[in-house]
């Protein structure tokens, strides 16, 4: 082989290789982005919400009272935002989120892709004032929760014995 084959050949090894390279990482590049872009089951995380309620109640106020209320928003889709919690037996329906030294009332929750946004005692919960009328144990508040993204679902809330907890009798 002369200089100049060998040369040229060089070249042309160096530009194949330099080639293959280039495209090996466009090529890992682009399945790093779509596996950031997808959770474990395939879905993007950024897709439709797939929202149901669970676990709601309403601990027995005093007469008069304002009430708390308790849910949990399971979504197995794409993230949301509850906006607005609203009913139409209650003056207002307000979201808090409570420490343990202060209560403060929220604008909205975080509804995670693939989670769930719990309100509980000590925690996230709602506010529910001026009601049309005196719960009593057993009765059901619609209460209807609008969504950044999902719109509104409403949920009937039965109202609970005081020391009520879910999932222990």
């Amino acid at each position: 082989m002369t200089a100049v084959t060998a040369t040229t050949a060089t070249r042309r090894f160096r530009r194949s290789a330099l080639l293959g390279a280039v495209v090996a990482t466009a090529l890992g590049g682009g399945a790093i982005l779509a596996a950031c872009g997808t959770d474990d089951r395939g879905a993007t995380a950024d897709g439709p919400a797939k929202l149901s309620v669970a676990d709601s109640y309403i601990p027995l106020p005093p007469t008069g009272g304002m009430g708390a209320g308790y849910l949990t928003v399971r979504n197995d889709g794409g993230s949301d935002q509850l906006v607005k919690v609203s009913s139409p037996a209650a003056e207002s329906v307000t979201m808090h989120r409570s420490t343990a030294s202060t209560m403060e009332q929220v604008e909205s929750l975080d509804v995670p892709a693939h989670g769930a946004l719990e309100l509980a005692r000590g925690g996230t919960h709602l506010m529910i004032m001026g009601w049309q009328k005196a719960p009593a144990l057993g009765d059901q508040l619609e209460l209807d929760l609008t969504f950044a993204k999902s719109g509104t679902i409403s949920v009937k809330v039965p109202v609970k014995e005081l020391t009520y907890r879910p999932g222990r009798s």
